[in-house]
């Protein structure tokens, strides 16, 4: 059992995984997580068929770490269910060989073969059927042997007063070998009866190779994980006085200095501190180019050094990278139970009872119709068989973990189960312009001062007023500053911020204002002659920013200041792809409409694809509105200011570089940043829904058509077996497909 991520949850609850073995349907899932529910402090538990793990949450009395009473009760409750409690898989286990576990599903081969070899030599008129105690004895070894965890875990079901496929298993095959000792007992000296030994056997092993089929699929959508986790290097080369130290990466911590060879991986998440050298973040971001990366710029844990010898000064650690961020969130969406699981959950609930009735009424409907009890039975035992639910409980989770691994190789992360199926239903999507359709670097294109007041001097007061803001506009004044004319020691106090309007902060014994121009407006700002100067601007396309002082009569602006941004390079491309898949367009912006309206030209977006001055409270209630019209929203965004907007969306899009507040606010993160992402992610998404809708069909296929198949004698058990295990077989084959999918660039 191990710690996962905590969920946030309004009373700070946190989450557990828990490994549980021997689940083979969708009923077990159920049983499994009635069995957690009931444990003392365990808010909710969601159990995943295909991953064989438990995602159990914690109030908060028992959040942080789990005592160990705490994973006793869990692991008694598993285990009381009827199943195996262990610990869930470390997440850097090597990739076991693709026939581990095969041993007994070639032991039960091995014992079937003398029993169905017979049976086919008989078609070329050739007799070789072995004794009746020869078949007894090869089908009881069969039956009690490998066939014992059916018989445990029908066992743990019937006490638990729930039914399984380990039930219809159970007692499909032990009525047929039942029947065959009883034919045998009866049978004439001297003659040879038909027995069904072969039957029972041949279902328990081919169960069984399914089985194993399933648990190898598994291990290979497994392989995004593991990829994942093998991007953490095990040494770094610690520099202390100038001499190199080779130190576990796990012992790193915030502020060591570490050296970092060409070829070699980044241990932790750090910044440049000498040196230049180009990054391969192929595997976090999908982006296949290098990154060159200069001093100052930020490196990724896991991305590999290119030809520079260069030191680092390392920012994150451990669970606070960025690496360990992007796997936290692959395994949360591979954990999770998408909306469209909880049917199939309703179902399977009553479905093994419904089949059991069915096999009772097969059996006493071809008795009471005159034909013998053997016939009947026969009957009986096939519909049983072929009724068994593994594909029903795989169909959901084995698409997500494919879908979703293959998402997060291409730099495309899935957090959310419910933005995954909502994703392929979405009819509008709506950006954010600042960083997320533009670059969100915009430079100061001219300053623009007050009669009687120099350049310089209100541009040295923007740049007090803005120190030590990550705000795009701010970078771009304090870069504009000339060189060796920092904004010096007099910073501004009491700055605050008003969202989506500016700041206010004093300066020496001024108090100051720099924002929009409509909150120059809003407050009554004498403009001093500026306003052509700024209606200027605006008209040009620029953002416009107004410096305002407090004085006797009023605030008076001092200056205006114009900035210019670019569009992303693949930005234009990637709207009119989404154009092109019959997506409706719309850019929210807090820019004056002049500006906005600029942008959106070089963007390829039309007048009313543009909704300007939206203040970052209205892009949630712009959100709101849409739904409530009808559409399917999906948003993307990246900055503080988006965290709501993405929320209230049905699928939220948050870019890789953009803020943490909006990567958790989102659904869907796009590592690399770039607007072709979007197209990519919905793609993504509505081939994994199409393929969980597949896998369902399938497996209600199997059942819907093999039931009456069954009862009306048309499948005799060994068949029966065998279409049972080729339904599972055929929904991870088919969820597996996933895995070659590729983004459109």
């Amino acid at each position: 059992m191990t710690e996962a991520s905590p969920m946030p949850s309004t009373d700070q609850a946190c989450s557990l995984d828990v490994g549980v073995g021997g689940m083979t349907c969708a009923s077990c899932v159920g049983r499994v997580e009635r069995a957690l529910k009931n444990v003392p402090g365990v808010l909710d538990a969601s159990v995943n068929l295909a991953t064989e793990t438990a995602r159990v949450r914690l109030s908060a009395a028992t959040s942080g770490e789990p005592d160990a009473v705490t994973r006793a009760l869990l692991h008694r409750a598993v285990l009381n269910a009827g199943y195996e409690p262990r610990p869930a898989a470390p997440p850097n286990e090597p990739e076991p060989s693709p026939w581990a576990g095969f041993a007994p599903v070639a032991l039960g081969l091995l014992l079937c073969a003398p029993l169905v070899v017979p049976m086919l030599a008989m078609a070329w008129g050739a007799h070789l059927m072995l004794p009746a105690w020869v078949q007894a004895v090869l089908g009881t070894l069969v039956q009690f042997t490998l066939g014992l965890r059916f018989y445990r875990g029908a066992w743990h079901a019937l006490k638990n007063k729930t039914a399984t496929m380990d039930v219809l298993v159970a007692l499909g095959t032990s009525a047929g070998w039942a029947l065959s000792l009883w034919l045998w007992w009866q049978a004439a000296p001297g003659v040879e009866p038909h027995l069904y030994f072969e039957g029972s056997a041949v279902v328990i092993t081919l169960v069984m190779l399914g089985k194993w089929l399933e648990g190898r699929a598994k291990r290979q959508m497994g392989a995004a994980i593991r990829a994942l986790h093998a991007l953490k290097p095990e040494q770094a080369h610690l520099l202390r006085d100038g001499l190199e130290t080779d130190i576990p990466a796990a012992d790193l911590l915030v502020g060591d200095v570490v050296s970092i060879r060409p070829g070699e991986r980044c241990p932790a998440d750090g910044t440049l501190l000498s040196g230049r050298t180009q990054m391969d973040e192929s595997m976090l971001t999908g982006e296949a180019l290098p990154v060159p990366k200069q001093m100052g710029e930020a490196l990724t844990g896991g991305a590999i050094n290119g030809t520079g010898h260069v030191h680092m000064t390392v920012t994150a650690v451990g669970a606070k990278t960025v690496l360990a961020h992007i796997i936290a969130l692959v395994e949360d969406a591979q954990a999770a139970k998408a909306p469209i699981q909880r049917l199939v959950d309703q179902v399977a609930a009553v479905f093994v009872p419904t089949v059991l009735f069915l096999a009772v009424g097969t059996l006493m409907a071809w008795w009471l119709t005159g034909h013998s009890f053997e016939v009947a039975l026969i009957h009986a035992v096939a519909v049983l068989v072929i009724a068994c639910p593994c594909a029903l409980g795989l169909a959901t989770p084995v698409a997500i973990m494919a879908g979703t691994g293959v998402a997060a190789k291409h730099g495309l992360l899935i957090k959310d189960a419910q933005a995954l199926e909502l994703a392929h239903k979405v009819d509008m999507v709506v950006f954010d312009k600042t960083g997320t359709l533009t670059l969100g670097k915009p430079v100061l294109l001219s300053v623009d001062a007050a009669p009687g007041l120099s350049r310089e001097a209100v541009l040295a007061a923007a740049a007090r007023l803005q120190t030590g803001s990550e705000h795009p506009l701010a970078r771009a004044v304090l870069a504009a500053m000339p060189a060796g004319k920092a904004p010096g020691a007099q910073q501004a106090l009491d700055v605050h911020t008003e969202p989506g309007l500016g700041l206010q902060g004093t300066v020496g014994a001024d108090t100051y204002r720099l924002g929009s121009w409509r909150w120059m407006d809003d407050m009554g700002a004498d403009a001093q002659g500026l306003l052509a100067q700024a209606q200027a601007r605006m008209h040009e396309g620029a953002t416009v920013s107004a410096l305002a002082v407090q004085t006797a009569q009023g605030w008076q602006v001092q200056a205006v200041l114009a900035f210019g941004d670019e569009p992303k390079p693949d930005a234009a491309a990637a709207l009119q792809m989404l154009r092109a898949r019959g997506l409706r367009l719309l850019m929210l912006s807090g820019d004056n409409p002049q500006s906005a309206q600029a942008m959106a030209r070089r963007l390829g977006l039309a007048p009313v694809e543009v909704l300007a001055g939206v203040l970052p409270g209205d892009k949630a209630r712009e959100i709101t509105r849409l739904k409530a019209a009808g559409h399917v929203v999906a948003m993307v965004g990246d900055g503080v200011n988006d965290a709501p907007a993405l929320a209230a969306a049905d699928v939220g899009l948050a870019m890789g570089q953009g803020t943490d507040v909006a990567m958790h606010a989102a659904g869907i993160t796009l590592m690399r940043g770039d607007v072709m992402g979007v197209a990519d992610a919905l793609d993504v998404a509505g081939r994994t829904v199409r393929k969980i809708r597949q896998n369902l069909f399938w497996a209600f296929a199997y059942n819907v058509a093999g039931i009456p198949l069954a009862a009306l004698g048309l499948l005799n058990p060994m068949v029966a077996g065998a279409a049972m295990a080729m339904s599972s077989v055929s929904v991870m084959s088919n969820a597996m497909l996933l895995r070659r999918w590729q983004p459109s660039r």
